[in-house]
């Protein structure tokens, strides 16, 4: 039987697999030194990219409840490579958030959306 952990977001257990450890980890950090709170945030959200089904692992939205912060969590064994950081990017074009982060817990990347709105560059600071 799989160890399971409590998601505060989706509010029930779900197993514990290392990607989802890093997930909870990370939802944690946004809540404890970014003060989010749980409601502004959400995880596994489903969207549509050219008429497929995906889901972002955490997005936190702003007070009007547009995405503002896009999180892709891999397993810690997962290099954080061109490709992770495509992906991510991918799903920014689609939600638009303000910041785009790719973590695997152990490394963690951001970038934030230039003024001109058409590229993510990267960025040392979260909050």
């Amino acid at each position: 039987m799989m160890e399971k952990i409590f998601d505060p977001l989706r509010r029930k257990e779900v197993p514990l697999t290392p990607e989802e450890k890093v997930r909870q980890s990370f939802i944690a950090y946004l809540h404890n030194e970014g003060g989010i709170p749980f409601v502004r945030m959400s995880s596994e959200w489903p969207f549509k990219y050219n008429g497929r089904l995906y889901r972002a692992d955490i997005i936190v939205f702003d007070r009007s409840l547009n995405p503002e912060i896009l999180v892709e969590c891999k397993a810690p064994s997962v290099t954080l490579d061109s490709s992770t950081i495509e992906q991510a990017v991918r799903y920014a074009r689609v939600l638009r958030p303000r910041t785009v982060v790719v973590t695997n817990g152990e490394t963690a990347y951001a970038f934030n959306l230039d003024p001109s709105g058409t590229n993510y560059l990267p960025t040392d600071r979260l909050f």
